[in-house]
């Protein structure tokens, strides 16, 4: 009987080794498959990294290009502005001026309404 049991425990023992060599093998042919399919992702992320990278890139060089030429056109109207401004300042003193010439007038007409006024008062 002993002999029995310890043939059935060899055979579960034999049966178990097996397969767990045979899982063994399946687990690294999986492994290796799933390495080569990660490899030709890699491949694939560097591909599309380099295109992507191109690309932005080339929309750097376009916004560098770009600002450049912004620049250029706000400096152009910033001198407008400027100029404008010399104008709008010119103008507000030649205002003021005549202002002041029109309110001495009217200064001197209301004098001599005063005076006027007071001659024919009396």
């Amino acid at each position: 009987m002993d002999a029995a049991i310890w043939t059935a425990i060899g055979l579960v023992a034999a049966t178990s080794i097996g397969t767990l060599f045979y899982v063994g093998t399946r687990f690294d042919a999986l492994a290796g498959r799933m390495d080569a399919r990660f490899g030709a992702m890699d491949a694939r992320f560097d591909a599309m990294s380099s295109r992507f990278e191109g690309r932005f890139n080339a929309m750097d060089a376009r916004f560098d290009s770009l600002t450049g030429r912004m620049d250029t056109r706000f400096d152009a109207l910033d001198a407008r502005f400027d100029a404008m401004d010399g104008r709008f300042d010119s103008l507000a003193g030649r205002m003021d001026a005549r202002f002041d010439a029109l309110d001495s007038r009217v200064d001197a007409l209301g004098a001599r309404i005063d005076a006027h006024h007071d001659r024919h008062a009396s």
